[in-house]
Order: structure tokens, then C-alpha cells, then sequence
């Protein structure tokens, strides 16, 4: 069985017993030498006299001679054919550059979603098999779905750190439980707590680009002031590297750099967007079909590869109204603009390694997205999907073309059309989120490292995320510990692809792998892939929320012969196709893929939440508090009081007492010229906002100031908002709707101020200008 520590093991040995030899399949039993290294005993002489006493002074550990640097990439929600490295239509000339020094692997595979791929990378293990089995705000309570990675497994920065590495990690980091990223902590599953010697960036699966919710270590910082994350993420590591090699330049580094482009929200800067100005009027059709003819003409796929058609669902181009074409080829503008601007900050940080003389020694691992394409946003996509998919927006073309020009900007927290997704997915079936199929998670990735690989080339073996951390042990010289910190290590079930980097056709050593993500599952064995086809297609509208995955229906491929997996042999090889399903279910087993839970609607989110208890009373001491919001008082579909104790100046007070949300929805608890108001965003449309005000100014003073809504009922119902100074109502309204979900998933409640993305702006929107002892919120329960 998998070593794992006590806590995670008492929960999986009572889970499942299974025979050790199911847990060992494929699985490397790590061997090194325990970290950290024990103390060095003393060897010098102690004597009365410093005269006859013999020092001897403990040397620092260091990483093995000529151990490289480390630059590990990751982006996000790109699919295989979208970079110009892959033969896709964004230009990524940053990337290019780095394949023409490098290795080009074209069979790179993810795990369709972003939390199990990030755990995987920086363990070296499957995501199920330590506890990542889908994304960390989505925990279901069993074994492979805990949202904890165990302290048997190890990361990779970990090992690196305790072998005379510093290590950073800048960006997107997604793999700590949602009530674990608050101030309160615990932190050990924080970056910091992962074996980072330093953070920066956000926690979570998405934040606005121009007001990103940051965190430098553990600590909160106010966002960025001038231009947007994916530069401040450059200038962050371009620091990082210096600060490091000035204190020790022969330290190697490990750099972990995590964009979260181009996740949703799409933003970008203005003047990139502009570049992109006409570049998709063509069409998705038409980008699909150029993307695979690069492909091919450069050699990336086969000659003979037959492309998957597009899905009946997604309407062809030349189908779809002039209005329907001008929203969507603006959107696909916004995505190429983000994606291509990232890389160019990227490209500042190869840039300065250049100068600095350290690139030659710097193995550069690049994988360009962490899944597939993302579709969640629908046939014509959106400015805020998640309002629309939770809180009742209603948003179609005339909205739409009310918005295009601002699409990209801080004033939408759009995603594109799904017709994107699926061209940027060439030459593959589906997207994101499916295990099932290889355009969920193929994804690209590139190589570079001049010290050691001095000629560029395509590499074609199978590889896997799991793959990752055993590469960079073993080209940093190092061996994978038997034990960490005093826990013993569980197997590594990826293998190092170092061998791979100096012949082109050395056999293939990963040779199974297992996938599966919300019930969407596959099997790879030698060549062969066995999958499901999903309950749910991406492209459908059907509101079919809760199918039942032990019902999917299975398909074949030969993937040696069929590399965009279009041809299915399932009718004509029953019996190959019943071996890779036991061969599923026995890596199942094995890695705590079971139970499979297809979900993912509002109640897969509402079983999450609850199992946080609800506090009769929320008590928040005083301004310049920040919490995210699933720590704070509920306030979502309830009715619920908010009192807030101030002491108001002679002056009229102005700005935030409290505010949960952004302006893309949320509530905002604020006064102007001394007026006590509400403002409840239920997205950012216009006629979409509902404000209640007081009737008069308070006057100077202590003032106990309450905010009454009383819930109508439902979901995203509305209700009647009272607001009462001292005891007297002075102001009464209507708040005709209100929300099931936060869409900003960084979205924090603040007291005294508005953090990141606010809820209004203007007096109303800035920091509180009078003093705040205290805010209570009292949350009814729901009916």
C-alpha cells in the first residue's frame, strides 16, 4: 500500500483494502536519503581553555555540482492548438524561441483540471492518490477528494529546498482547501508551506488581471496600481532572481512561475487587444482547419491525422448572424491578446537570464496550460459567465454588443465562445474538465535546457504531469527521499522523461496512465486508449445537472494509429476494450479514484459550502479587516442583519463600512455625504444593481447603524432592505435580486475599505472616513 502520513493513512486504510500489489503497479518506491540531512555532530575539541579547544564549523548544505537552475511554467485553460508553438494562431514567440533551442513534446498530458494538474506536477504522484481528485473548492469528503495533499507526498520544492535549492513560486496557486486561504490559516498547504521560500500571487482558481487578490507569503497586498498581473508576476520573479543570485550566485533556484492566464476572467492590456484588431473574422472553422495544416506541415502530428469534426452543438461560422460573429471574434481577440501578452512577460524573464549568463544552465520545462480550452461560457460566451450560470443574469446579443468594446477591460470578467475552445483544441475532441477525451488534457509542453540539450527536436513519447518532479530530481542530481520531515514518502507514480532528452526514439517508459475527472474517465495502456464519453457534452444546453457516471458508455482508440483519437474500435475489439476497462478499474482502486461523483452545478457547490457550520453571530473588530469571502458571514439567498458601531467626525462621512463581492456581483454597505446607503450588484449590466438609501445624513457622533434584508426566498430572490440608526428606521427598499455564488473566486469581505475588484465606485466606493469599532452580521438560516 501507498505510505502515507498518519492522518490521511487512517482516513485511506478504512476507505478501501486493497492488495499491495494493485497499489505498487507502475509506482517507484522512493529510496533516498531521509530530509532534512540530520544535524552534524560536532568533531571539533571542547576544552576549558579557548586556547586548547578545537572549532569545527557545520557546512550549509548544497545542491550537487552544476545542478541547474529550474524555470517551471505553467499556464492556464489553453488548449493543445492554440500557441503558435503548436501550430495555433495566438503568436507566442517566447515559446517559439524556447523550441528552437529545446524539445518539443507532443504527447503531453494534463489532468483536465486545474487543481489535480498542479498537485500532480509538484508531487510526482496521481491527484486522486493524494487527495486532488477534482478542484480544491469542490471537496466532497473522500479519500482522493480531500483537497489535501498528504505530507507523505512530498513536493517537489520541498526535496529541492532541503537539497540546497531556494525555491519561489509566483502566480496561480490552487491546492489548499477554500477555508484554509484565510488569515487564520493553517498554512501548511499554502505555497509557503510546500516548500517555498517565497509567494507571490493569489489563491485560487481565477482572479481579475487588473485588480488581482494578492498575497506575498501569507500576508494580503493591496493589487497592483499600474498595469495588470501577468507583468507584475515578470517583475516579481525578475527581482526574485536577483535578490537570489546576489546573496548566493553558485545556489541554484527553483522558480515555480504559475500564470493564471488565460484562465477566465479574459483581460488584457488595451494596446495588445488592438494587435489582435479583424485577426479571427475568419472564423472558428476556419482557424480550426489552418491550426491542423501547420500542424502537420511542421510535423508536429502525423501526416495522416484525421481531425475530429466539429460537434453538432456548436453552430458553423458561416451559419451564425453578423451580430453573433462580431461578439465572438472579439472575444477570441481578448483570449489571443492575453495569451500572447503573458508570453511576452515571460519572455522579459528569459531575457534577464540571458544577461545574466544563466540560461545555458536553467532547464526550462514550459507546459502551455494546465487543461484544455475552457467552454463553460456558452455558444456566444460571455462578460460574466458565473452570473449567469448562478445568480439569473440574463445576458444575449443586445447586451452583448452593448459591452464589446469594454470586453477585456476591467469592466467585464468575460470568457469566450465555446466554438473557441473547441478550435483551439485541434486536432482533439473536447475541452477542460473531460478526462475522457485528449482535448481535455493534451497539452503541449516545451524543454529547454542548452547545458544539456543542445539540439532542438520533437519528442513524441507519452508523458505525464506525474512525470514532471522526477525529471527535475534527476537533473538536479538528486534522489527522491524515503522520508520527509519524518514521514515516510508514498510511491512516485510518474517517470522522469530525462531519458527521452538525448534520443528521439528511446521507448517509451510511461507506458499507463489513468485519467479521471467528474466521472469523465480514461485508461491509456501501450499505445491503446479506452475512455467514456461524457453524460454531459460540453456544447450541450441541456439541463441535465447530475448524470449518473457508472452509466457512461465506453470507446476505443489506437492512439499509434489514430493520434487525434477520431476513430472509435470499440464495436470491432469488445474484448481489448473489456481488458482496458478492468485495467481502469484496477488504477481506480489503486489511486482512490472511487466514488465517481459526475456533479458540477450548484449543488456539487452547495454540498461543498455546507459543510462549513454557520455561526449564529460574526463579530469583525474594527476597520482594514479582509477575509475571503468563505470565511465570512454568510449572506448569499438569506436574510441577515449587519450593524455596524461608528463614531462619525463633524465632516460627512464617506466610503465603505463593509462590502462583500465586486462590482461583477456582491453587496456594499457604504455612505455618501453622511447618507447610510446599500448597493447589491447583481452583475455588472446595467439596471443590474439595486441601491437602498437613507432618507437623512447622520449626524457627528457615536452611531450604532444596522442593515436589515429580509429574504424573500428561493434562489437568487430578491427582498426588502431596511436601514436603521440608533434604534429609528431612516431608510427603506427593494432589492429585486440577489446571488447563489460569488463570480469573482478571489472575492473577499472587507471592513472599512473595498479590496480588489469593488462593488461600486465613486464616494460611496473608497475607504471609510470615519472610525469603526465594530461590525456584527447576523445570517438567519435559510428557508
Amino acid at each position: 500500500m501507498k505510505a502515507i502520513d498518519v492522518t490521511h493513512g487512517a482516513v485511506l486504510k478504512a476507505a478501501l483494502v486493497i492488495p499491495a500489489a494493485v497499489f505498487l503497479l507502475g509506482a517507484i518506491e522512493p529510496t533516498g536519503p531521509a530530509l532534512p540531512r540530520p544535524d552534524q555532530p560536532f568533531d571539533g575539541k571542547i576544552a576549558v581553555a579557548q586556547q586548547d579547544a578545537t572549532p569545527a564549523f557545520s557546512s550549509p548544505v548544497r545542491a550537487p555540482s552544476g545542478a541547474p537552475n529550474i524555470l517551471l511554467v505553467l499556464t492556464d485553460d489553453v488548449g493543445f492548438g492554440a500557441a503558435s508553438t503548436f501550430g495555433g494562431p495566438v503568436p507566442t514567440p517566447n515559446l517559439d524561441r524556447l523550441a528552437t533551442r529545446g524539445l518539443l513534446y507532443n504527447r503531453f498530458h494534463t489532468t483536465a483540471m486545474c487543481s489535480p494538474t498542479r498537485a500532480a506536477l509538484l508531487t510526482g504522484r496521481n491527484h486522486h492518490a493524494v487527495g486532488n481528485g477534482t478542484v480544491a473548492n469542490l471537496t466532497t469528503g473522500y479519500p482522493g477528494y480531500i483537497s489535501r495533499i498528504p505530507r507523505s507526498a512530498a513536493t517537489v520544492a520541498q526535496i529541492l529546498r532541503y537539497s540546497g535549492y531556494n525555491t519561489a513560486m509566483l502566480g496561480k496557486h490552487h491546492n489548499a482547501p477554500e477555508d484554509e486561504v484565510s488569515p487564520a490559516g493553517p498554512f501548511d498547504l499554502w505555497p509557503t508551506g510546500l516548500g517555498f521560500d517565497h509567494f507571490f500571487g493569489f489563491m485560487g482558481a481565477e482572479t481579475n488581471q487588473f485588480t488581482p487578490a494578492l498575497y506575498r507569503g501569507t500576508q494580503s497586498v493591496p493589487t497592483i496600481e499600474d498595469g495588470v498581473l501577468d507583468k507584475a508576476l515578470a517583475d516579481e520573479a525578475i527581482r526574485w532572481i536577483h535578490a537570489q543570485q546576489a546573496a548566493d550566485p553558485d545556489k541554484p533556484f527553483f522558480l515555480y512561475y504559475s500564470t493564471g492566464s488565460a484562465h477566465a476572467p479574459l483581460q488584457a492590456p488595451a494596446e495588445w487587444i488592438a494587435r489582435f484588431s479583424g485577426q479571427f473574422d475568419e472564423g472558428w472553422d476556419a482557424v480550426r482547419g489552418a491550426t491542423v495544416k501547420r500542424q502537420i506541415a511542421v510535423g508536429l502530428i502525423p501526416a495522416d491525422t484525421t481531425p475530429t469534426t466539429r460537434p453538432e452543438e456548436i453552430a458553423a461560422w458561416d451559419d451564425l448572424d453578423p451580430a453573433s460573429r462580431k461578439i465572438t471574434a472579439r472575444m477570441m481577440e481578448v483570449y489571443a491578446a492575453m495569451l500572447s501578452y503573458q508570453d511576452a512577460q515571460i519572455g522579459r524573464v528569459l531575457d534577464e537570464l540571458e544577461r545574466m549568463g544563466e540560461f545555458d544552465n536553467t532547464l526550462v520545462m514550459f507546459i502551455e496550460g494546465d487543461n484544455g480550452a475552457a467552454a463553460e461560457a456558452g455558444p456566444l460566451g460571455g462578460t460574466n459567465p458565473m452570473a449567469r450560470f448562478a445568480n439569473g443574469m440574463e445576458e444575449g446579443e443586445r447586451e452583448l454588443l452593448e459591452q464589446l468594446d469594454a470586453f477585456g477591460g476591467p469592466l467585464t470578467a468575460g470568457n469566450y465562445a465555446n466554438g473557441w475552445a473547441w478550435a483551439t483544441s485541434a486536432p482533439f475532441p473536447l475541452v477542460k474538465r473531460h478526462a475522457s477525451h485528449l482535448g481535455g488534457m493534451r497539452n503541449g509542453m516545451v524543454v529547454s535546457w542548452p547545458a544539456r540539450i543542445p539540439q532542438r527536436g520533437l519528442r513524441q513519447q507519452f508523458t505525464h504531469v506525474t512525470d514532471i518532479m522526477p525529471t527535475i530530481l534527476e537533473a538536479a542530481g538528486i534522489a527522491a527521499p524515503s522520508a520527509v520531515d519524518g514521514v515516510t514518502q508514498q510511491p512516485i507514480d510518474g517517470i522522469s522523461l530525462a531519458y527521452s532528452f538525448a534520443d528521439p526514439d528511446a521507448p517509451e517508459r510511461h507506458t499507463t496512465q489513468y485519467f479521471e475527472m467528474l466521472g469523465n474517465r480514461a485508461i491509456y495502456h501501450n499505445g491503446w486508449w479506452a475512455n467514456t464519453v461524457p453524460g454531459l457534452s460540453p456544447w450541450s444546453s441541456a439541463k441535465v445537472t447530475q448524470p449518473d457516471a457508472t452509466k457512461f458508455a465506453w470507446e476505443l482508440y489506437d492512439l499509434r494509429q489514430d493520434f487525434a483519437q477520431s476513430r472509435n474500435l470499440a464495436q470491432q475489439q469488445p474484448e481489448r476494450l473489456r481488458e482496458m476497462q478492468a485495467l481502469f478499474d484496477r488504477e481506480a482502486q489503486a489511486n482512490l479514484v472511487y466514488p465517481l461523483d459526475a456533479r458540477l452545478d450548484m449543488t456539487r457547490f452547495a454540498a461543498a459550502a455546507a459543510q462549513r457550520p454557520v455561526r449564529d453571530r460574526y463579530t469583525y473588530w474594527g476597520a482594514g479587516i479582509s477575509i475571503p469571502a468563505v470565511r465570512a458571514a454568510p449572506m448569499l439567498n438569506r436574510s441577515f442583519s449587519l450593524t455596524a458601531t461608528l463614531d462619525l467626525p463633524q465632516q460627512p462621512a464617506q466610503g465603505t463600512i463593509a462590502a462583500l463581492g465586486s462590482r461583477f456581483g456582491g453587496w456594499s454597505f457604504h455612505m455618501v455625504d453622511g447618507v447610510p446607503a446599500a448597493t447589491m450588484a447583481a452583475s455588472q449590466l446595467p439596471g443590474d444593481q439595486f441601491t437602498v438609501q437613507a432618507d437623512q445624513p447622520l449626524p457627528s457622533g457615536e452611531a450604532v447603524l444596522e442593515y436589515r434584508f429580509t429574504y424573500d426566498g428561493g434562489a437568487n430572490g430578491g427582498g426588502e432592505l431596511s436601514i436603521i440608526a440608533d434604534g429609528k428606521q431612516i431608510g427603506q427598499g427593494r432589492i429585486r435580486r440577489t446571488l447563489s455564488k460569488l463570480p469573482e473566486q478571489t472575492d473577499t469581505f472587507d471592513i472599512g475599505f473595498d479590496a480588489d475588484t469593488p462593488v461600486i465606485t465613486g464616494p460611496g466606493g473608497g475607504r471609510f472616513t470615519a472610525g469603526i469599532s465594530r461590525v456584527d452580521v447576523v445570517p438567519t438560516p435559510r428557508r
